[in-house]
């Protein structure tokens, strides 16, 4: 089989949002031009330095079917939810939260260092796992390794393989890949990508060249932008001169059908409509 190089099949702008009580970001997936990618469902890019933009943070709130992937850059968030965990996400840390047949939490930026900065990426689960067992994989900054090549190219592995390094997420059924990426000016790099996998980069710093193909042909792409990628084995990437840094991102898609109401996510509108009964009667929540 010939090895195929991926070329850009779309570019999304992200679009200024404000959701939970008031929190001012960036939305990518789940915007006016981009509702889904499968199998990911939403991704939001929040930064700023004033507080005003992000403290009222993300009260008490529901999720079934979905899963929910935080990595914060700079500043912190505290989390607790309805089955009685509790922590905080800090710069460089990750967290992959199950929320399968329900959970109630709530994520509270709080001031750190002057800046609140990271990424919210919800992946949808199989119909067959959409009732699982919620659970939590929290992965503190020292524990996600970090690739580091002799000419200064970095890329911290969260989910996935990079040189045959693995990132600390596991057992996952889309079996993704979650990089950070940071390119030094002018240097390129190629990822290695399963062919069916849904594959997309969030370039969130500098600029570079994306999509590089075996003729030398990409697509200049500056930040903020989500890119998007057609099928291939790998992904081929050239900073520009202020070099570049963002989210590589992919996973198997589901191929299901979707009904989506708000933090819900299911396959049919009756499974909308018993979530909806579940959290009226207080059913929703599995304390067993």
């Amino acid at each position: 089989m010939n090895l195929q190089k991926r070329k850009v099949a779309s570019i999304i702008a992200p679009e200024m949002a404000s959701d939970g009580a008031g929190v001012k970001l960036q939305r990518s997936i789940a915007s006016r031009q981009l509702d889904s990618l499968d199998p990911f469902l939403l991704l939001d890019h929040f930064g700023s330095s004033n507080p005003d933009d992000y403290i009222a943070g993300f009260p008490m709130h529901p999720h079934r079917g979905i899963e929910t992937v935080t990595y914060m850059l700079s500043g912190a968030v505290n989390h607790k939810d309805s089955l009685g965990n509790s922590g905080s996400i800090e710069g460089g840390d990750a967290q992959w939260m199950t929320a399968g047949g329900g959970i109630m939490h709530e994520e509270m930026p709080i001031l750190q260092d002057g800046m609140m900065s990271g990424f919210q990426l919800w992946v949808n689960l199989p119909a067959k796992l959409k009732m699982t067992k919620p659970r939590y994989q929290e992965v503190s900054s020292k524990q996600i390794p970090e690739v580091i090549r002799e000419n200064g190219v970095k890329v911290r592995v969260i989910a996935g393989e990079f040189d045959g390094i693995s990132g600390p997420v596991k057992e996952i059924f889309i079996h993704p890949t979650y990089f950070d990426v940071q390119l030094p000016p002018n240097l390129d790099i190629e990822i290695q990508t399963e062919r069916e996998h849904t594959v997309f980069v969030y370039v969130f710093e500098g600029d570079g060249e994306f999509g590089i193909t075996e003729t030398g042909n990409g697509n200049e792409i500056s930040s903020p932008n989500l890119v998007i990628f057609e099928k291939g084995d790998s992904v081929n990437v050239k900073s520009g001169n202020e070099g570049t840094r963002f989210l590589f991102i992919s996973g198997k898609p589901l191929n299901e059908p979707v009904a989506r109401y708000g933090p819900f996510v299911m396959n049919t509108q009756e499974e909308i409509q018993q979530a909806l009964i579940d959290l009226r009667n207080g059913s929703f929540v599995d304390n067993s």
